[in-house]
């Protein structure tokens, strides 16, 4: 930690403006009030508002390798004791040396008042030790305050890649065993799967890093898992896209739309023995976009079908980048399930 001085120059500048009018206000008072000669009202002023400050900056080392916190009040008190005193001791040798410089004639009288410029010596010590104990206080807070946001930061990015690691394998575990199958059923549908799924890994390891992508980049994404699946389920899927032009250009975050279509697939489509549309909606509002995913699914088929993990996870993701775990609303029919992601178009820092 540097010399608030050193480190601030305009916490340096004000510090000697504001030593700087006290000493001129003083001399002014005691010469045109108390009409103290100008030599001995300006030796006075000098002494007390320009030495002692030059010399008080020190105070700053005291304090800053004799912490509260880190010993005992009797050490820390012992050691400002002594520091006053030597630093008392070099403001009052240099004192003399200007009086006999400047004004030799006030020497008899700096000795008869010594007792009391040493008690002030004493008092301004305290006060700068308050001074320089109130700026050590800030600066650590400031930096604790800084550190805890580094800290938060850190931590949101790492549960955001765990939650994005928990999304990922769940799609790829299901196109492996779907290529398994087809291999021997279907190996040229396995060949186009293989293909498809390959160019959906590189999109999702190339956006691993990155927090946003465009909606049109999000949505192109998904189309082509939906065609990975489309192979496995043929007629039974039918994606249908509603996406207004405004929308396209929309930062949003990576690989959040994954999970929604993953459920509808899965409860939707799977147990379907007729055609199930999947049907994707997007309007740009005021401030905000809003995607509405919506299938039909048979309620009979599908028990007690609750928040699963990708639908968790999205509602972890949102609170995490947005701060709002309430963008994220499910509306079950119990014969069609609709998700509506409320998104700001803009992404905090």
């Amino acid at each position: 930690m540097k010399h608030p001085f050193f480190d601030n120059k305009k916490l340096l500048y004000y510090y000697g403006l504001f030593w700087l009018i006290i000493g001129v206000a003083n001399s002014l008072v005691q010469y045109l009030w108390y009409g103290t000669e100008l030599s001995a009202a300006f030796l006075s002023a000098l002494s007390f508002f320009v030495l002692y400050p030059v010399l008080g900056g020190s105070i700053w080392f005291i304090i800053k390798y004799n912490s509260l916190e880190e010993k005992d009040l009797l050490w820390v008190m012992l050691y400002h004791l002594i520091g006053a005193s030597i630093l008392n001791g070099i403001w009052i040798y240099l004192t003399f040396i200007l009086t006999k410089i400047i004004a030799p004639a006030q020497l008899q009288e700096l000795y008869e008042t010594l007792p009391g410029k040493l008690f002030s010596g004493y008092v301004l010590y305290v006060i700068y030790v308050l001074f320089f104990y109130s700026i050590n206080y800030y600066q650590s807070l400031k930096e604790k305050i800084q550190k805890e946001s580094e800290l938060k930061s850190l931590i949101r990015e790492a549960e955001l890649s765990a939650l994005k690691s928990q999304i990922n394998p769940h799609f790829l575990f299901n196109s492996l065993n779907s290529i398994a199958s087809l291999t021997i059923s279907s190996p040229e549908k396995a060949q186009e799967m293989v293909i498809n799924l390959s160019r959906f890994m590189r999109y999702s390891l190339q956006h691993d890093q990155d927090e946003t992508v465009s909606l049109k980049d999000e949505l192109e994404n998904i189309k082509l898992y939906l065609s990975i699946e489309k192979v496995r389920f043929g007629r039974k899927l039918n994606p249908v896209f509603n996406i207004e032009e405004s929308c396209q250009g929309v930062q949003i975050p990576n690989m959040i739309l994954q999970p929604l279509f993953e459920n509808a697939i899965k409860y939707g489509v799977y147990e379907a023995t007729e055609p199930v549309s999947i049907t994707t909606n997007c309007k740009s509002e005021k401030g905000h976009v809003a995607i509405c995913i919506e299938n039909d699914y048979d309620g009979e088929s599908v028990r007690n079908r609750g928040e699963g993990i990708g639908l968790r996870n999205i509602r972890q993701r949102l609170e995490l980048i947005y701060g709002s775990a309430e963008l994220l609303r499910i509306n079950d029919q119990k014969t069609s399930f609709k998700v509506e992601l409320l998104l700001p178009k803009t992404i905090p820092a």
